[in-house]
């Protein structure tokens, strides 16, 4: 033998005792276990597996142990206690499916080798006696219906394997085989208890499917109805409040000489203003995130939500000019222009028309320090065009704390509505939102694209 040979059977022997090992290892760890695994009761009588499984394990004792007596000519004691450990293997399988099979194994081959010792029998049944056969039925039917797929392999391949070696090697006198048949049956009961098994795992997790997927309806509904309350709270309150406070803030210069008491209260409401819009963005934060302990973002599908609320009135188109007069008051100028031929549209497109008006003059307010705003409002057979455009800023904004929902609450109306929006910065340094909602719900297109509308020095349109 070469050199190179011997090394290559070194080096081979440690690969395959290691192989060895490993699967010695997975057999100990899958069949040297004592571990409980009840049969769960039926879904329609409870009990009924285990009360049969009990008298199918009477059966087998009274016969295996007349016919061990009678025709392997073992004594009666010994034919009992033989058939006591088969029976009593059957109801183990009920709650110990591993440690029963052992004891089932173990009583057949005791039983043939005690067989194979009586040279006074004559034609009998063996290795697997006809009431052993079915103990062993048994036990590897309840151990398939509850173990791995693998686990079952094994035990079916080691049962075959104690078969092999009692008739194939071993053998007897005078005997009728039953070890063909055995191994058959055996592998029948396996397949059938697997088999059973998959389709039992497959349910349960049909209706864990179910069930989850009942919950996620359940969650997204609720973070539906969160996201509607972020988007009125930040629509409604968010804009009066920050009227109230550039009118605290600009009331003092409307009057001349005004007390020291007077602006000192001013100020107040103009602070407490602010407090509250800090405080209401941190809600809207909350009501906003799909976690609020991590404060994770919703995504675009997952704030739909829908537009109406249960108990109050929304406010429509009609209440424009109402909407215009407030900011007004807050010291923006407005100009208003509607055109078009007023046609009865849908409520969600009314209160999306004018939550877009309201947020877009919101934004020139709190962005747009001394600028002017114009609205313009278009409609169309097919639904209505809204339009706010405002003059570039007199003076630099303040830094805002917002997080940018204005506009995402825009967007959302406007998708939910199947629209088309835009908004931009005009290159003079003012800016435009733009939108078209179809009066049915459709994704119809604009008529015309929005074209960026100027404004001429003396602020006419």
């Amino acid at each position: 033998m070469s050199r190179v040979d011997q090394v290559r059977r070194r080096g081979s022997r440690p690969r395959g005792t290691a192989r060895i090992g490993r699967l010695l290892t997975v057999l100990h760890d899958d069949l040297w276990t004592w571990r409980a695994d009840p049969l769960p009761p039926s879904v329609w009588l409870r009990w009924l597996p285990h009360g049969i499984v009990c008298l199918a394990a009477v059966g087998v004792l009274l016969g295996d142990a007349a016919q061990l007596n009678d025709h392997s000519k073992l004594s009666p004691e010994f034919a009992f206690l033989i058939a006591l450990g088969q029976a009593a293997a059957m109801v183990l399988a009920l709650w110990r499916p591993v440690p029963a099979w052992w004891l089932s194994l173990a009583a057949t081959v005791v039983a043939a080798s005690a067989v194979l010792v009586q040279r006074e029998a004559y034609k009998f049944m063996w290795p697997w006696t006809s009431a052993g056969l079915i103990a062993h039925m048994f036990v590897l039917l309840l151990l398939a219906l509850r173990v791995r797929t693998r686990v079952t392999v094994e035990v079916l391949v080691l049962s075959a394997l104690a078969t092999y070696v009692l008739q194939g090697l071993i053998g007897a006198r005078n005997y009728q085989p039953t070890g063909q048949l055995a191994v058959i049956l055996f592998a029948v009961v396996a397949v059938l208890g697997t088999a059973l098994r998959g389709r039992r795992e497959a349910r349960a997790e049909l209706v864990q499917q179910t069930s989850l997927t009942a919950e996620e309806r359940a969650r997204r509904t609720v973070l539906e109805e969160r996201s509607r309350i972020a988007r009125e709270l930040h629509d409604v309150v968010a804009h009066h409040m920050s009227v109230i406070s550039i009118q605290a803030q600009v009331a003092p210069h409307l009057v001349k000489d005004p007390p020291d008491e007077l602006k000192e209260n001013l100020a107040g409401i103009r602070e407490n203003a602010l407090e509250a819009l800090t405080e209401l963005r941190r809600v809207l934060g909350v009501l906003r995130s799909e976690h609020p302990e991590t404060g994770e973002a919703l995504d675009a599908h997952g704030e739909p939500g829908t537009d109406a609320a249960p108990h109050a009135p929304q406010p429509t188109l009609d209440r424009i000019d109402a909407l215009v007069d407030n900011t007004r008051a807050a010291g923006l100028t407005v100009t208003v222009e509607i055109s078009g031929r007023r046609r009865p549209l849908p409520p969600g497109v009314e209160l999306s028309a004018y939550r877009i008006v309201q947020e877009a003059l919101s934004n020139v307010l709190r962005h747009a320090p001394g600028a002017r705003a114009w609205v313009h409002l278009t409609h169309l057979p097919t639904g209505v065009r809204v339009e706010v455009v405002n003059s570039p800023p007199v003076r630099q904004a303040p830094p805002s704390q917002g997080a940018g929902h204005g506009l995402l609450g825009m967007r959302e109306r406007v998708a939910m509505l199947g629209g088309t929006l835009t908004a931009h910065s005009l290159p003079d340094g003012g800016y435009q939102v733009s939108a078209f909602l179809p009066a049915d719900g459709t994704d119809h297109p604009p008529p015309d694209d929005p074209s960026i509308h100027y404004y001429p020095e003396d602020g006419s349109r």
